[in-house]
Parts: C-alpha cells; sequence; structure tokens
C-alpha cells in the first residue's frame, strides 16, 4: 500500500472517531436527565392526587378507573422511585377502592359484579395491588366473580364503550387476568390456570387494531405466559407505531398524545423488556417532557360519549378531565420508571 493511501485512511478514521464522538455527545444532549424527569413529575403529582382526591369526595362510594387506578398506579410508582407524595391520600384512595369493592362482595360470590363489570373489578384490583392490599374476603369474592363472569368466552368483554380506556377485548381481559393472578384463592388456582390458557390461544390468533388493542395485547400476552417470541414480536408491533416526535396516537387518524405515549412506554418496558435507556424510551419520554402543560398537566381532547352526569374532580381540562387524567397518570408513571428504584 502506497503512502498516500495509508495517509487517506489514517485521515478518514481520525474524520470517523471524530464525527462520532460529536454524535454521541449530541445523542447524549438529547436524553432527558433525572432533574428534568424528576421535576416534571413534582408539577404532576399534585393534581393526579387533587383529582383522586375531588372524585372520591364527589362520587362517594363510587371507585373511578380514571380518578383512582391510575393516579394510585402512577403515586405507586412515584414513591418506588424515592419521591415524596401524599401517604395519607394514597392510603385513603386504596381504602376508598377496598371499600367499594366490599360493598358489593355478595353479587360477587353470585357471579354479578358492579358497574363497569369486569373492567371496573380488574383495574380495581390493581388499584389494590399497587396500594400493598393484600388478600381478604373481598378480593376473593372478585376473584371468584371473574371467574364465573364470560366464562363461556375465551377472553372477557367490557361492558360499554368509551374509547380509548374502555372498549377493547384486550383491555379487560389483561386487567381481568391479571387482578386472578395477583388475588386468585389457592383453590382458584385450577380454574385460573384453565382460563389463562384459553385467553393466552385466543391472543395468539386475535390481531391489534389500534393502540390500545397493541398495548394491552402486549400486556395480556406477558400476563398470560405466551412464548416469548410472540411476546417480542407484539412489543415490535407496538415499536413500529411510535411517531416521529417521539410519541404515539391513539388511532392512525389522531395526533400523538399523552395518553397513548405513557400506555405505551409502561407496557414496552413492564411487559415488553424494553429497558427505559433504549432511544425509542427515551424518544418517548421527550415527547411527554415537551408536551406537558405549565401547570403541570397533560390535555387530551375525549373521544368518548358521556354516560354518567358530569362533575368536577379538580384535575384541568373541564369535560375532558377524565381523559386527560388517565393520560396523566400513564405519562407519570412512564416517567417515574426512567428512574432509579430506591425500594
Amino acid at each position: 500500500m502506497n503512502c498516500r493511501l495509508v495517509h487517506w485512511f489514517a485521515r478518514a478514521a481520525l474524520l470517523y472517531a471524530f464525527t462520532g464522538f460529536l454524535f454521541d455527545a449530541f445523542a447524549e444532549d438529547l436524553v432527558p436527565s433525572n432533574e428534568a424527569i424528576k421535576a416534571a413529575i413534582a408539577k404532576s403529582l399534585p393534581l393526579l392526587e387533587t383529582g383522586a382526591r375531588g372524585s372520591m369526595e364527589k362520587r362517594k362510594q363510587c371507585f373511578t378507573c380514571h380518578n383512582q387506578a391510575l393516579p394510585v398506579i402512577a403515586l405507586s410508582t412515584a414513591r418506588s422511585r424515592g419521591i415524596t407524595i401524599d401517604a395519607e391520600n394514597l392510603r385513603h384512595q386504596v381504602q376508598f377502592t377496598a371499600d367499594f369493592l366490599a360493598k358489593n362482595q355478595t353479587n360477587y360470590l353470585a357471579g354479578n359484579g358492579q358497574g363497569g363489570q369486569a373492567l371496573t373489578a380488574g383495574y380495581a384490583l390493581w388499584t389494590l395491588e399497587m396500594g400493598g392490599w393484600k388478600s381478604d374476603g373481598t378480593t376473593d369474592a372478585v376473584a371468584e366473580y371473574l371467574l364465573r363472569f364470560q366464562n363461556d368466552l375465551d377472553h372477557w368483554k367490557p361492558q360499554t364503550v368509551r374509547p380509548p380506556s374502555e372498549g377493547s377485548l384486550f383491555t379487560v381481559s389483561y386487567v381481568a387476568l391479571r387482578g386472578l393472578k395477583m388475588f386468585g384463592t389457592t383453590g382458584q388456582q385450577e380454574r385460573i390456570a384453565q382460563r389463562t390458557a384459553q385467553l393466552r390461544q385466543w391472543l395468539l390468533k386475535t390481531a391489534a387494531r389500534e393502540t390500545e388493542d397493541r398495548v394491552f395485547r402486549l400486556r395480556s400476552l406477558h400476563v398470560a405466559e405466551a412464548p416469548t417470541d410472540e411476546i417480542r414480536g407484539a412489543a415490535q408491533e407496538l415499536l413500529k407505531t411510535q411517531r416521529a416526535d417521539g410519541g404515539w396516537a391513539q388511532l392512525a387518524s389522531l395526533d400523538s398524545d399523552a395518553y397513548a405515549t405513557g400506555t405505551a412506554l409502561v407496557a414496552l418496558h413492564q411487559a415488553g423488556g424494553v429497558a427505559t435507556a433504549d432511544p425509542a424510551y427515551r424518544n418517548g419520554l421527550r415527547f411527554l417532557l415537551a408536551t406537558q402543560l405549565d401547570d403541570g398537566s397533560w390535555h387530551v381532547p375525549t373521544r368518548s360519549t358521556p354516560i354518567q352526569t358530569y362533575y368536577e374532580s379538580g384535575y384541568p381540562h373541564g369535560e375532558d378531565q377524565f381523559i386527560s387524567i388517565l393520560a396523566a397518570g400513564w405519562a407519570t408513571t412512564a416517567l417515574a420508571l426512567a428512574l432509579p428504584a430506591t425500594r
């Protein structure tokens, strides 16, 4: 090799090393810092706590997935990352949820549920799980209800359709099976295993159509102990729909929003094995940080028809407050998962 060619290769190697260094430095600069993530969570938590408390006071004995379940999930996750929360409010939310289920205990044992049926019951058990609640007679009864309800089907179906969070077969099937796996009794294990196998087969042959489906199909495959390659495939399917802005949209015809993005990130990490340091996850975090409003909230327009009397819970955005607090719960959870665990 002649000298001029040697010099050319040497210069090329130096240029590659230098540009690679610049690219790495630029990419590192784009990674959301822990300080920025903590600041966003700190702005979000008081609104979640206010919305949860306000709904509890206004609805008296009525648990809601939007104002109890997601705030409790977000608050519990934030606390596990060393972030200070209103622990007394969290305790009240968990007790409120347990009391809501307890008043329906006789109905559950008879195979009958409450408003919202399996979706509400499943989300309520998830709320208790995140709040550290131990199994008792009430959770035993709810598990019995979930085993009996719609047991002629190989999945669960929602009672009403209020997209995005209430309407997907995958969502209600996930929360129902998760509740059974967490709170099922020793005597129920054989039937839970049969129900799990039924659902797993349904999941393997049923395609997702939109983001809510993709998110909860992935989660359901994970909780139903599907083959690893099926779970990996579902995660890749969800990853492929991430937008250039780093977010996800509820539907292909809509813009990216905090609800779809938060649900996608949490599912990818918890069920799909995607690390929070993964570029896709970091891009999602940047989207959430960029779309959080100055007051600490996220605004997501509703696209469901109301079936309940409107009330103000204390979370912003008026008639869009229920989907917005759901979005904030998922967004805050996704942000908190990116921080090191402390408990």
